[in-house]
C-alpha cells in the first residue's frame, strides 16, 4: 500500500474534519426591555423612539392570529416617524400607516398578519422602511392598500412567504410603486414582490441578495391580475420593461 505524503495527509484530514460551511441566518438585535400594549400607539408628528424596547400584544392585540381585522400595534399619522423598535410576538398587525412615514431600524421578531400596511389616499405618499429586519412571517412581510410608493432599503428578511404585495383584491384599486434597495433575504420564502399590472405597478430592484436559495425557488417580481372583489389571478413572473425593473446584475445568490 502506497503511503500518503505527511503534507497531503495532514490537508486532507484538516478538509475531513473542518465543520461544513452553511448559509448564515438573519441577525437580529437584542430588545433592551419589554412593554406589552393592550392598545394600539397612535404616533404623530412628533414621532417614536421604542429605545430598541420589544413590544408585543396583549388582550386584544395578543390572540396571535391571522385575522385580517386586527389592529396595529403602533398606527403612525401622515408625516410620522417609528424608530428603534422591536415588535415581538404576537405583534397583532404589526404597523400602520396612513400617509407618508418612516420607519426606521424597526425589527419583526415573528410577523403576525403583516408586519406593516400602506394605507392612505395621496398618490405622491411615500413610506419608507430604512434599516431593521423581519422574520416568521407566513403570508406578507408589507401589505400595500393605499396609492403611492414604498421603498424599502438596507433591510433583511428571512422565512417569509411574500416580502411586498400590492393589494391583490381591495375594494378601491390603485397605481402603486415599491423600490427595493440593498435588501438581503434568507431562505426560506415564496417571492420578494407581488404586483398588479392591470392597474399600472412597478417594482424596482437593486442590490439585492438572496442567501441559502441555490435552486432559485424565491420569485424575485410576481405578476397578478388585481381585483375590485374575489381573488387575483397571478399571470407571470420575472423582469420587463414596464413593471418588474431589474437585471440579472441587481440579484446576487450566495
Amino acid at each position: 500500500m502506497k503511503k500518503m505524503a505527511p503534507l497531503v495527509l495532514a490537508a486532507t484530514l484538516a478538509a475531513f474534519l473542518a465543520p461544513q460551511a452553511q448559509a448564515a441566518g438573519s441577525t437580529f438585535p437584542t430588545p433592551s426591555g419589554s412593554k406589552p400594549v393592550g392598545t394600539t400607539i397612535k404616533v404623530g408628528s412628533s414621532g417614536y423612539d421604542g429605545g430598541m424596547q420589544r413590544f408585543y400584544g396583549t388582550g386584544a392585540l395578543g390572540s396571535g392570529g391571522q385575522g385580517e381585522d386586527q389592529g396595529p400595534i403602533f398606527q403612525l399619522a401622515d408625516g410620522a416617524t417609528l424608530k428603534n423598535v422591536v415588535l415581538g410576538a404576537p405583534a397583532a398587525d404589526g404597523v400602520h400607516c396612513l400617509g407618508t412615514c418612516t420607519l426606521t431600524n424597526v425589527w419583526w421578531e415573528d410577523v403576525g398578519e403583516d408586519a406593516a400596511t400602506f394605507k392612505g389616499t395621496s398618490s405622491s405618499q411615500t413610506m419608507t422602511i430604512s434599516g431593521g429586519g423581519a422574520r416568521k412571517a407566513s403570508d406578507k412581510v408589507f401589505q400595500h392598500n393605499g396609492p403611492g410608493t414604498m421603498i424599502i432599503r438596507n433591510f433583511q428578511v428571512d422565512d417569509f412567504g411574500k416580502l411586498y404585495r400590492s393589494c391583490g383584491n381591495c375594494k378601491t384599486q390603485h397605481k402603486r410603486h415599491v423600490v427595493l434597495e440593498n435588501v438581503t433575504a434568507f431562505s426560506p420564502g415564496k417571492s420578494l414582490v407581488g404586483i398588479n399590472t392591470n392597474y399600472g405597478d412597478t417594482a424596482r430592484f437593486s442590490r439585492i441578495t438572496i442567501v441559502g436559495d441555490s435552486s432559485k425557488k424565491i420569485a424575485i417580481c410576481e405578476k397578478y391580475q388585481g381585483v375590485t372583489s374575489g381573488e387575483p389571478k397571478k399571470i407571470g413572473t420575472g423582469a420587463d420593461s414596464t413593471n418588474c425593473l431589474y437585471k440579472s446584475s441587481d440579484i446576487t445568490y450566495r
